[in-house]
């Protein structure tokens, strides 16, 4: 916490490429005039993320800690997902403005050097108001710590899932007893249960949602599928690139034939052409809610495991404490109260698609029994893909706006897939000898703790 304060103005270039202007275009933020008016006891700040079903869920549990605990107002604002929330974070703890609790996702910690934009949860506090390491996945849970420190509390896992309409897999004759799909093991197994759904289809519907020139969804869907490989980015020092070329081509020709055999769209609305009748879609689980309301008879499963190896793309939402140089005191206390509840009540978020990291409610024989929840989230619990632990990944992050075009010029053919593979590679190299703009060092230098 030492550290010297950062400059705005580097913070501000160093940001992955985000246009500052639009990164000041929020959601109303409020003063938080509701909250100083109230006679509350403790007043908490809290930023979040969280728009369209996951925001009416957010809203609603805050609203059921604010019945629990009345001696403490929360002033709640949700900022636009993605870099521009991201920056306003950065910026705000950079300048000592920071909330008192924030969501990030977990593959952000890293770049927001922790010790100097985060700071790190009170294990007492939080053994207060109980929560405790034994309660959640310990690999989550690692990954959350720097130094020896918790930076990030896990509110869940959210992962890339195989959507599947029943229907048309049914005079597929594709589901197996229990009227479930069963995983393709191999890529040509894979096809087949295409090529067997596209025989039932009209003319001019696609047969799966691939989000094909989306950088997001591509780079998510490689992370998938180079892992289950037992594919490799950096070495353990985080001095050199380990990326494997050839692993990455077959990812990407794999990637590709779905678009030469006429099985994706390019460019079509993946979400509305499923609830319309393509039989496959690859979306989040956050799609649950939206598919779920259109009574679409459909189960969900994580990506296949075409590679041999199970393994989907997986991310956190979690929470975190901006840098505050005058952190403690109620608010500080309000902050591991308020995170605590929504972690231990998050049964309304696992109702919206999300996998509960607080393992009590992943038990919770209530929700054991949601659907298609119960098909997915085991597995993806058991067999997550996450992007490598380094400052420039995380969602939305620089690792992804650098990769993420390169996978989907592939998908669409204005790049060979080998030719895209060794792009990757040289961007991969180029990071790599990048100085994270919040704290002046590179990933290695960052890794053996050394001075800026």
């Amino acid at each position: 916490m030492g550290r010297p304060g950062l400059n705005r103005r580097q913070l501000l270039a160093g940001m992955g490429g985000l246009t500052v202007a639009g990164s000041l275009g929020f959601a109303a933020l409020g003063t938080g005039a509701d909250a100083l008016a109230s006679s509350a006891r403790t007043r908490v700040r809290y930023w979040n993320l969280f728009s369209g079903g996951d925001g009416a869920n957010q809203v609603a549990m805050v609203d059921a800690f604010r019945k629990a605990h009345p001696d403490v107002a929360v002033k709640a604002s949700t900022l636009t997902w993605g870099g521009p929330y991201y920056t306003k974070l950065a910026m705000a703890a950079a300048g000592n403005r920071a909330p008192d609790l924030a969501v990030m996702h977990q593959g952000r910690v890293p770049g927001f050097a922790p010790g100097r934009l985060l700071d790190p949860w009170d294990m007492d506090l939080l053994a207060k108001y109980g929560v405790k390491e034994a309660d959640f996945n310990p690999v989550l849970w690692q990954r959350g710590i720097v130094d020896g420190k918790l930076y990030a509390l896990p509110l869940d896992i959210h992962v890339q899932l195989n959507f599947y309409r029943k229907d048309v897999c049914k005079k597929a004759g594709l589901l197996d007893a229990d009227g479930k799909l069963p995983s393709a093991t191999s890529t040509d197994e894979w096809f087949e249960i295409l090529k067997s759904a596209k025989k039932q289809l009209k003319n001019g519907v696609q047969t799966l949602g691939l989000h094909a020139n989306d950088q997001n969804f591509s780079w998510w869907f490689f992370v998938a599928f180079y892992q289950q490989l037992a594919g490799t980015y950096f070495n353990d020092e985080q001095t050199d690139v380990t990326f494997d070329t050839d692993k990455a081509t077959q990812v990407l020709e794999f990637f590709r034939k779905h678009v030469t055999d006429g099985y994706v769209t390019v460019g079509a609305a993946d979400g509305e052409a499923f609830i319309a009748g393509s039989p496959f879609t690859w979306e989040g689980n956050w799609s649950v809610p939206y598919f779920g309301g259109e009574k679409v008879d459909y189960g969900a499963q994580p990506l296949p495991p075409v590679f041999g190896t199970p393994a989907t793309h997986a991310e956190s939402h979690s929470f975190v404490l901006p840098h505050q140089a005058d952190r403690g005191g109620a608010a500080n206390e309000g902050a591991h109260m308020l995170a605590a509840y929504l972690v231990k009540h998050a049964t309304a978020w696992a109702g919206g698609g999300h996998v509960p990291a607080y393992l009590p409610t992943f038990q919770d024989p209530a929700y054991l029994k949601l659907t298609p929840q119960n098909e997915y989230s085991k597995p993806a619990m058991e067999h997550p893909a996450t992007e490598p632990h380094i400052w420039f990944a995380g969602s939305t992050g620089i690792l992804a706006q650098r990769i993420g075009p390169v996978v989907a010029s592939s998908n669409v053919g204005s790049a060979k897939p080998d030719a895209a593979a060794r792009r990757m590679k040289s961007a991969l190299e180029q990071l790599l000898a990048m100085k994270n703009p919040m704290d002046g060092r590179t990933a290695a230098q960052e890794l053996k703790g050394a001075g800026a």
